[in-house]
Order: C-alpha cells, then sequence, then structure tokens
C-alpha cells in the first residue's frame, strides 16, 4: 500500500500563521439566506397567481406587477385567448384583470388590474447580468401558491422557440427550478430587480430552465402599452451573442466588445437576399453597433420596415457590407 501524504492527514497547514483562514461556512449561508430572503420579501406582494378561463378549459400561470396603477407582466401563452383573468396576491386579494396587449414571439403580455395600487416589483437590467450569479424564481408551480426557488443563471443569449413558432432571442438559462405554473412570474437577483420573465422549461430535463430577459420586455411593454401589439422588422436569421475577439475588434476598428453570430438563415429571407451565411458575426446595423441580441432588437423597429439599411459581418478573415431590406414579421 502506498503511503497516505501528512497534508491529508494534517489540517495544520491550512491555519498555520500569515495564512488566510477559510471562511466560515455558516456565515456564507447566512449571507446568502439573507439575499434571498431580503430578495423575496421585495418582490414577493407584487407576484399573483393567475386564473384564466377559456371557452372550454382552464388554465393559470404567474404574473406579477410592475407599476403600481396595476399593469402586470406575465406570458402570453398563459392568457392567450383567455374569456376571464383572475390574479391572486400573497396577500389573498383577488381582482379580475384584461388583456392589455401581447406579443406571442417574445411570449409576453400586459394585463391590466381593476382595483386599488398594488405592490409593484423594480425591473432591473439583463445587461449587467453575469453568468454564475444569483438567480430567484417567484411562482405558483402546480398551483403552489407563491413557491420560490433558488439557482444561478447558467448562460446568456440562449435562443428559444416560443409557441409561435418563432425563435425569442437573448434568453436567459438558470438551473432555478420551474415547472407548470411558474410560467410568467418573475426571476430577480439578489437585490430583488427583475431580470427576466420566466416562459419556459424542457420537458423531463433537469435544471435547464427559461426566462425573456428584461431588457427585451421592457421593449415589448413600450409597444403594446402604446400600440396594443409590436410591429417589428425582420431579417430572418437565428441568432446568439457572442464575444467578440479582441483582435478581431482591433484589427476592424471596432468599439464592440460582443456580436451576433448568425447560426442559421431562413430561405429567401431578407438576410439570406443580402446574402448572409450562418457564422457571419453581425457587429454592425446601420450605423449603430450591435453588441448582441437585445441590440438588434431594438434596431429592428416598425419604422425599419421596407427601409434599406446596411447590415455590418465579418466572415473569417474578412468585413462585409450586405445591403438588406427588413420586412414586417
Amino acid at each position: 500500500m502506498e503511503p497516505v501524504p501528512q497534508f491529508l492527514l494534517d489540517d495544520s497547514a491550512v491555519n498555520e500563521p500569515g495564512r488566510a483562514a477559510a471562511p466560515d461556512d455558516g456565515a456564507l449561508l447566512d449571507a446568502y439566506s439573507a439575499a434571498v430572503v431580503g430578495a423575496v420579501d421585495a418582490v414577493a406582494p407584487s407576484v399573483a397567481h393567475l386564473q384564466v378561463e377559456f371557452n372550454r378549459r382552464g388554465g393559470s400561470g404567474s404574473g406579477f406587477a410592475f407599476t403600481p396603477d396595476g399593469l402586470l407582466l406575465t406570458n402570453s401563452h398563459v392568457v392567450h385567448g383567455a374569456k376571464r383573468i383572475r390574479a391572486t396576491f400573497a396577500d389573498g386579494t383577488s381582482r379580475d384583470a384584461t388583456l392589455v396587449g401581447e406579443d406571442p414571439d417574445t411570449d409576453i403580455a400586459v394585463i391590466r388590474l381593476g382595483g386599488t395600487a398594488v405592490p409593484a416589483a423594480t425591473l432591473g437590467s439583463s445587461r449587467a447580468v453575469r453568468v454564475g450569479q444569483l438567480a430567484i424564481a417567484i411562482g405558483n408551480p402546480y398551483g403552489f401558491q407563491h413557491t420560490v426557488t433558488t439557482g444561478v443563471v447558467s448562460a446568456l443569449g440562449r435562443s428559444l422557440r416560443a409557441q409561435s413558432g418563432r425563435l425569442i432571442d437573448d434568453v436567459l438559462q438558470t438551473d432555478a427550478a420551474l415547472n407548470p405554473g411558474n410560467s410568467g412570474g418573475p426571476l430577480v437577483d439578489s437585490r430583488g430587480a427583475v431580470i427576466g420573465v420566466n416562459t419556459a422549461i424542457i420537458p423531463g430535463a433537469q435544471g435547464i430552465c427559461f426566462a425573456t430577459a428584461i431588457d427585451t420586455v421592457k421593449a415589448v411593454v413600450v409597444q403594446l402599452l402604446r400600440d396594443g401589439r409590436v410591429r417589428r422588422g425582420y431579417l430572418g436569421i437565428a441568432g446568439a451573442t457572442v464575444p467578440l475577439a479582441r483582435r478581431l475588434a482591433r484589427h476592424f476598428e471596432l468599439d464592440n466588445a460582443r456580436a451576433v453570430r448568425v447560426e442559421s438563415v431562413e430561405a429567401s429571407g431578407p438576410a439570406a437576399r443580402a446574402g448572409a451565411e450562418a457564422g457571419d458575426l453581425i457587429v454592425r446595423f446601420g450605423d449603430a453597433a450591435v453588441n448582441g441580441i437585445d441590440d438588434l432588437h431594438r434596431l429592428l423597429t416598425g419604422a425599419r420596415i421596407g427601409e434599406r439599411v446596411a447590415l455590418t459581418v465579418l466572415r473569417g478573415a474578412q468585413k462585409r457590407e450586405l445591403a438588406a431590406v427588413p420586412t414586417e414579421r
């Protein structure tokens, strides 16, 4: 038998003078618990269980108030086609709600409550989110109202197919447990700021759950409140936010830290007609830098429909300008 190394038997080296002591596990757990409790205390009063009635069936989901005068965010698939929506909060109060507008392409809907003011959640920014940071989900899985689960942000810039059949881009992936009924609830950070709207799980998978990034949600909400729908330009690509190598940014004199990698191009779509190919890195749209899917979404407004625009891409060692004409989806 091989002798056991002494350092495995003697922990005195860990505590020798001049060496930093290991963090106290209890203190770390207390700090973690305090962060979760504080975030939940801040957000939970704004979260509602939604009971939805359709023509021949019922359904349920989650939602949360984001303005004190009773505007709630939820998923489009939770309330699409609803005949009646009833929102119940943690304090037991219950009110009817009406649909203001929905966007199936991002699975986001806005509903309005009747009655008096409600506590409103604070919307954060998904631009500041980092992989590995704490993520807290609040919702109503399987009808168990106001359930809290925790995890971390597992990945950024994912693409997810909505029930409309189209891709939702710039989706946050988390391992905070979500189940049917969590849809439409908030995903929040350690300060209680909403960083995403929980939207989907992969059936049978463990620890793979998704939320629409809150920066995307904000852009959608503005249009839903103004027009009741989202009118957006369309390029016909599936893309993902990726870091841009510094050598490429320096070589092509770009300010970008990130870009949009084209994953696939829809046949006969605007991008295909412009000559875009899978693997291209989109770095500019017109005169604006593209640092990710959120940027591209904000730039592809209704005003861009039918307008000829330069789409700057990196392809291998070359920079190319493609002439694209976005259409309306």
